[in-house]
């Protein structure tokens, strides 16, 4: 979609302020936008704290599985799943996919032989584990978004329990989606052009479940009033992006150049895994960090389909008398709007 060119009639010094959607800021204002998501990166230090999501993600990565496991045998066997695992081949390296299968199978048969109540007990405290990175996620959220958290000890566990689940679902849904599809196209005699349109379709089907889950993730997950639908879309677009790319060349780089095994011997494997979840989270926080800084942008009401006045929108980046960030002489600093 073509970005509107600037009206001097409606833009200040740093770019359009009345923009109604992230459509309507012109070149210019993008243009600082990402100055200032550059400036941003380096003064959160997006870096560690993707690292610091990295590594509690890593550590919820098995209990994520069990609970994965467990829904999923709701719906069909769970042996199943395992089945559907050629289609984040492309994303992850094959040591780190035959961990995770190695996993899986310890998991179904472990639960193969435990009581329902048992199982139920699992997957609940497998599900209050892998909660833990998420709160670690809507920490990195609130630091994104400069907001404090001001939610309650429960609200605030129960809004990573509900995440976690729905990062569950998502997981679920997209395999389910792609696994789907799959099993049309193949059902249709089209000719030697059915492997290509199988392998090629799985990846609008997967972006498109990874930007509304991210969405969802950037409406909910910062300590603040919801932004509309539209202001957070745009950096579930980037972060999607970047971490499909990413993954994918990451996989090819480990399969072609990188030695991890020679260099970390048996722990080559959960290095490979901890950069991977440092790519996907560096993803994700820098597509929050995008849709701040949209924003700040604008001196219109961010939150609600009714604007409210200047101090009453719950949101830093969506007050009309905030502080705004701006770039001089390349030093990030706030100054009075």
């Amino acid at each position: 979609m073509k970005i509107p060119e600037c009206d001097n009639q409606r833009c200040g010094s740093n770019g359009c302020r009345e923009a109604e959607k992230p459509t309507e800021i012109p070149v210019r204002g993008w243009r600082d936008i990402f100055r200032r998501v550059k400036a941003k990166v380096a003064g959160d230090n997006l870096s560690v704290i993707a690292g610091g999501v990295a590594f509690f993600g890593f550590l919820a990565i098995f209990p994520s599985i069990a609970v994965v496991v467990s829904v999923f045998g709701l719906i069909t066997s769970p042996a199943e799943l395992q089945a559907y695992l050629h289609i984040i081949e492309s994303l992850l390296p094959s040591e780190a996919v035959d961990v995770i299968n190695n996993e899986l199978t310890r998991i179904i048969q472990a639960q193969g032989t435990r009581l329902g109540w048992g199982a139920a007990g699992g997957t609940l405290l497998a599900l209050c584990s892998a909660a833990k990175a998420m709160s670690t996620m809507l920490a990195a959220m609130n630091i994104a978004y400069d907001e404090e958290e001001k939610r309650g000890f429960i609200r605030l566990r129960i809004t990573a329990l509900l995440m976690t689940l729905g990062a569950v679902l998502f997981v679920i849904i997209s395999l389910g989606l792609v696994a789907g599809v799959s099993f049309v196209l193949r059902s249709i005699a089209i000719g030697e052009i059915t492997t290509v349109i199988i392998n090629y379709s799985r990846w609008p089907l997967l972006a498109g479940c990874c930007i509304l889950f991210l969405a969802v993730l950037y409406r909910y997950g910062p300590s603040r009033r919801e932004p509309q639908w539209r202001w957070v879309t745009p950096g579930a677009v980037v972060a999607t992006l970047l971490w499909l790319v990413g993954s994918a060349l990451f996989s090819f780089y480990v399969m072609h150049f990188a030695s991890y095994n020679v260099t970390y011997g048996s722990l080559g494997v959960v290095v490979i895994l901890m950069v991977w979840f440092l790519l996907s989270s560096y993803s994700i926080l820098l597509g929050a960090e995008i849709n701040a800084e949209m924003e700040r942008q604008t001196v219109k009401d961010t939150t609600g389909q009714k604007p409210k006045p200047s101090g009453d929108r719950g949101a830093l980046h969506s007050r009309h008398d905030r502080r705004v960030a701006s770039l001089r002489s390349g030093i990030y600093f706030y100054a009075k709007e």
